[in-house]
């Protein structure tokens, strides 16, 4: 049977995910458009700055462990749910420490490659990632009074 452009689309997305454990990018440009677009909280990203993320977060955490919680796919989309645990070196924005974080993925996907990507995730995950620094800024200031 001919593959589906379903099909297509997780076996991309699944070489995609297994770059972020291995940190190897020589697959990326067979399954990442050259006109990719990463929307991040920081702004738009390329193609490039995908590859440097993966060898950044590899380096960060060589022992970094994803699993699809659960994944839905059609021609034009693959949403996974994905759990994350390791321990980061401090670097890539997270505390140094384990870590063990979940988050939804959206990617786009055009003739079997990604074009677009987008992370959700929710605040007490997110909070997870930046620290325990980061609960104390939520906390309301000690001079408030009632």
């Amino acid at each position: 049977a001919a593959e589906t452009a379903r099909d297509a689309n997780l076996k991309a997305n699944k070489a995609i995910s297994e770059a972020f454990t291995t940190g190897d990018t020589s697959q990326v440009d067979a399954y990442v458009a050259a006109d990719f677009v990463d929307h991040t909280e920081s702004g738009d990203k390329n193609r490039d700055s995908l590859k440097a993320m993966i060898i950044g977060m590899h380096r960060a955490s060589p022992d970094m462990k994803s699993m699809v919680m659960r994944e839905m796919a059609d021609s034009n989309y693959v949403i996974s749910l994905m759990h994350w645990t390791g321990t980061s070196d401090g670097t890539m924005g997270m505390p140094k420490g384990p870590y063990d974080m979940k988050a939804m993925e959206v990617v786009r996907f055009q003739n079997g490659k990604a074009v677009e990507h987008w992370t959700y995730m929710e605040p007490s995950e997110m909070m997870k990632m930046m620290g325990p620094g980061a609960m104390k800024m939520m906390e309301p200031s000690s001079g408030s009074k009632k």
